[in-house]
């Protein structure tokens, strides 16, 4: 069996250029500095887990902020329900108060209709 080889050998002047196969893992080696956890490159067999475990996390941050903001709208709509709340009792109050038949009959009195001092009488017909 035949060794493997390049087809075409690299002159001195062809040398590839020192960044122009720039990877995310080159740039992961670059900043991190894992070799001395990892040993000579990354471990391709472990992109895929720790791809994984990134989206889970990724997942979680949303889902988390999603709630907050849920609970932060279930409290404001509260706080309306609550004012709104107020506000008809306070109306209902007025109106209650407004119903009386005391304070119906100072409303009218200014008209000239005064209120009864005795029932009413019922008028019948006789066929």
């Amino acid at each position: 069996m035949s060794k493997n080889t390049f087809k075409k050998k690299l002159k001195k002047g062809n040398t590839p250029k020192k960044g122009s196969g720039r990877t995310i893992f080159s740039w992961i080696e670059e900043k991190l500095n894992i070799t001395p956890i990892l040993g000579e490159g990354v471990p391709v067999q472990l992109v895929p887990p720790v791809g994984f475990v990134a989206l889970l996390a990724l997942i979680y941050i949303y889902s988390n902020h999603r709630a907050e903001n849920m609970v932060r709208k279930i409290e404001k709509a509260q706080q309306e329900v609550e004012d709104l709340r107020a506000d008809v009792t306070t109306l209902e109050a007025e109106y209650m108060l407004s119903s009386m038949q005391s304070e119906v009959a100072k409303k009218v009195a200014n008209q000239g209709i005064e209120e009864l001092s005795e029932p009413p009488i019922k008028i019948e017909i006789a066929e």
